[in-house]
């Protein structure tokens, strides 16, 4: 399901308040979870990329930046991914020739591409399983207690912030935003600050916290694109980042389709929408983590856009990473 809108806030809503008896018994429990579990400390150095918010802030582009970096290092990075939506509860080793996102959710497909990438409910089993890892780069995870991180990284999107700064179901925030801040070792700020992040991390008491800025651009295929008339469709936390990627390439976007985060599709969905963009003579174009969720028998004539993160100071990620202790290098 998609986010309800009162969740962006600014401020208290009429469905905010009325929910807020159930958001408080969600923030205790994750207190009481966190208080009381025990980390298992692997023998590697563990790095989570998480957010504070339900839904996508951007922390798979993250992760596949941080690989590519741990790699320019000479270390044999491993992912390790809960699999949301997929069947498979793991320790198991993703295999992109053999397995589905309907086994092991779309992101751990993307991320097996650049690293071996392992999937478990039981992140401690996880990294247990990941035999030759170097270093273990969680997707997602934040709020899990049940592995040691000795860097966690907090991702933000500029523009939805910290939403309405309440907590599920009241708001979008998985706990508060000063308990999240307090475990912290970063955050990675995705885009423009439009939501006053860097305010509501100094309200909160963490000016210290240093503050990674980076964007999100389109990847080669953008140059094909350019110009065209499309009909967009996208699964993701927030579509209209899509839609308006595309526009900011000089894309005329005739259609938006936005689906639900992880939304399984279907054939018949997808000839829909292919008759439409037929129609206007438009290009059909999607996301890479969209595309690993179509029907194999619609594939054909569907565009996909990917994304590549970049850093505004490589320098400063450099800095927290050379706090790691790699095994001696």
């Amino acid at each position: 399901m998609q986010a309800p809108k009162f969740w962006r806030g600014p401020g208290m809503s009429a469905a905010a308040l009325l929910l807020s008896p159930a958001a408080h018994i969600y923030g205790l429990l994750g207190r009481i979870r966190n208080n009381f579990s025990v980390p298992w400390r692997a023998s590697v150095p563990v790095i989570c990329v998480g957010n504070l918010v339900a839904g996508g802030a951007g922390k798979t582009p993250v992760v596949l930046k941080l690989i590519e970096m741990l790699k320019q290092r000479g270390l044999k990075p491993h992912a390790l991914s809960r699999g949301y939506g997929g069947s498979l509860t793991g320790p198991t080793q993703v295999d992109a020739s053999r397995h589905t996102y309907r086994e092991t959710g779309d992101e751990p497909l993307l991320l097996s591409k650049h690293a071996p990438t392992w999937i478990a409910k039981d992140r401690a089993e996880g990294a247990k399983a990941a035999t030759g890892a170097e270093v273990i780069i969680m997707d997602d995870g934040f709020q899990n207690p049940s592995l040691a991180k000795d860097l966690s990284l907090v991702v933000v999107n500029g523009s939805y912030g910290f939403g309405n700064a309440q907590i599920i179901p009241a708001g979008p925030l998985r706990e508060s935003i000063s308990n999240g801040l307090r475990r912290a070792h970063a955050v990675v700020l995705i885009g423009p600050d439009s939501a006053g992040v860097e305010d509501s991390i100094r309200h909160h008491g963490r000016d210290d916290l240093p503050i990674l800025r980076a964007t999100i651009n389109p990847g080669p295929e953008a140059d094909a694109l350019k110009g065209q008339t499309v009909h967009a469709f996208a699964g993701i936390g927030e579509p209209d980042k899509f839609f308006r990627t595309l526009e900011n390439l000089g894309c005329t976007v005739a259609m938006r389709a936005p689906f639900a985060d992880h939304h399984p599709y279907n054939s018949v969905e997808i000839e829909v929408l292919k008759t439409n963009a037929s129609q206007q003579n438009a290009v059909l174009v999607t996301t890479e983590k969209d595309a690993v969720r179509l029907p194999e028998n619609v594939q054909d004539g569907i565009k996909v856009l990917t994304i590549t993160l970049e850093w505004e100071d490589e320098a400063g990620v450099n800095k927290l990473l050379d706090q790691l202790e790699f095994d001696g290098r």
